[in-house]
């Protein structure tokens, strides 16, 4: 993913303006830190990619997306071929990495929730990030993220970012303690996510997340 010409310091005011789930498998105690909070919900689907989308080493803008090396993230799908479609699904996943980064760092205000999420979106992100620290946890282990897809607004300044999730070797682990909370893998480490990735209106290659629902429990995404 190419580096951007927009500044963060513009797309943080931007957001500020427009602002005034358990890993899954993991924890029964947390079921809902990686579920939707703050959005609906919609009823409406695992390898390690060598490159995958949205790479976190790209820092587009200078913004940071790096995670601690027990947090893996992994983005196993294929860019599409139109431009704003591939640059939206690169900012979903940078939008996932902003949210864990926000649970390993213990804060809501790092500068990656509020480069790559607005509205909705950044209430959703917030949520997650101050529940787990509430409950004291972090997170740990592997999480997939596949069978993507995408699909625009006539105008092109939206994109829907459909995609599954395995949870199920991704776990909480308790800040002071260290401890990892695993269970077995089932039903519970699969969501079926979709994200609505608005553009940010004064650059083509920037997107936000605007809006999030999950099915949980998604037996499609098995």
């Amino acid at each position: 993913m190419k580096r951007r010409s927009l500044p963060v310091a513009a797309a943080l005011a931007a957001t500020a303006a427009l602002l005034l789930t358990a890993c899954g498998g993991g924890d029964d105690k947390s079921s809902d830190n990686d579920k939707i909070a703050g959005a609906g919900q919609d009823k409406e689907k695992p390898k390690k990619s060598a490159e995958p989308a949205g790479a976190a080493e790209d820092k587009p803008d200078g913004v940071d997306v790096s995670l601690p090396a027990d947090m893996d993230l992994v983005f196993d799908w294929d860019k599409p071929k139109k431009k704003n479609e591939a640059a939206a699904m690169d900012d979903a996943a940078n939008y996932i990495r902003a949210i864990y980064r926000g649970i390993d760092k213990r804060t809501t205000k790092d500068a990656a929730l509020a480069a790559y999420s607005t509205g909705e979106g950044l209430t959703y992100a917030k949520t997650q990030v101050d529940r787990r620290g509430e409950g004291g946890w972090t997170a740990t282990g592997i999480r997939r993220h596949y069978e993507a897809s995408t699909r625009s607004t006539t105008n092109g300044n939206s994109v829907e970012v459909a995609f599954c999730v395995d949870s199920n070797k991704f776990y909480s682990k308790e800040i002071k303690s260290g401890k990892v909370l695993k269970s077995k893998p089932s039903i519970d480490g699969f969501d079926f996510f979709k994200i609505i990735m608005v553009k940010f209106p004064t650059s083509d290659d920037l997107w936000q997340a605007s809006k999030v629902f999950v099915e949980t429990k998604a037996a499609k995404c098995q």
